[in-house]
């Protein structure tokens, strides 16, 4: 009995085990930095696998990552948690971003072509675009634009020990955009974009501690609406 031949023979071939889990890894990942997890969600293998019709395996074995990336928090039950964002963590985790991302952005300050220049502009055109589209919410379109600004400005500082540590400081931080986008909706305030334009207006100009300053008021002002928001509660209670 011969093997049927067919015009796809050639284009098949066997899916590595390790491409499907990277491919679940990558948008668990995805989703986090975009905000797409809210602060103390719990995540339930069954579910996201379900989700994203695929079998448990790779779905535990991402969670596993994130876990050891503190993205995620494993709890006593065996089911997973998007970490409480805690006033401690909030301080925590705006000083890290704020000491390694200025730090790529002061590198970068005098590496950054009119190319990159024209290209960061444009991207904020779109973001400003997208959210007269959507409103002044932080939805995944708005998200990745914003994440492709920032890692511009950081891919152009050449330091490849620097961008893993802020890939996985925004993991963390996604959870807290997320509610500051929430609290932004509610109160107004600044648009989302104007530390971006005083950013590109610092680098074309060289300044570098303006540059810098730019980008500690940006990722400033959304921990500062969530510690806020901390604050009140306490407050309250």
């Amino acid at each position: 009995m011969t093997e049927p031949v067919g015009p796809t023979d050639d284009l098949l071939t066997p899916v590595g085990r390790e491409t499907l889990q990277d491919r679940v890894y990558d948008q668990l990942r995805r989703t986090l930095i975009n905000g797409g997890f809210a602060a103390g969600d719990m995540l339930r293998i069954v579910d996201l696998a379900d989700r994203l019709k695929t079998s448990t395996m790779p779905v535990r074995e991402a969670l596993g990552r994130l876990v050891s990336e503190q993205a995620l928090e494993a709890l006593p039950n065996r089911t997973v948690r998007v970490p409480l964002i805690t006033r401690e963590r909030l301080d925590d985790l705006e000083r890290a971003r704020i000491l390694i991302e200025g730090r790529l952005v002061a590198l970068a300050c005098k590496r950054l072509t009119a190319d990159d220049l024209e290209g960061l502009k444009q991207l904020n055109r779109d973001c400003e675009a997208a959210f007269a589209r959507h409103g002044q919410d932080i939805g995944p379109v708005t998200s990745e634009i914003n994440q492709r600004f920032h890692f511009q400005i950081y891919r152009a500082a050449g330091s490849q020990v620097l961008i893993p540590m802020v890939e996985s400081l925004w993991l963390q931080s996604g959870p807290v955009v997320r509610q500051a986008a929430h609290i932004h909706d509610e109160q107004g305030g600044l648009a989302a974009t104007n530390h971006h334009w005083t950013m590109v207006a610092a680098l074309e100009a060289g300044d570098e501690p303006a540059a810098v300053q730019a980008l500690a008021n940006d990722i400033g002002r959304s921990f500062d609406l969530v510690r806020g928001r901390l604050d009140a509660g306490e407050e309250a209670a």
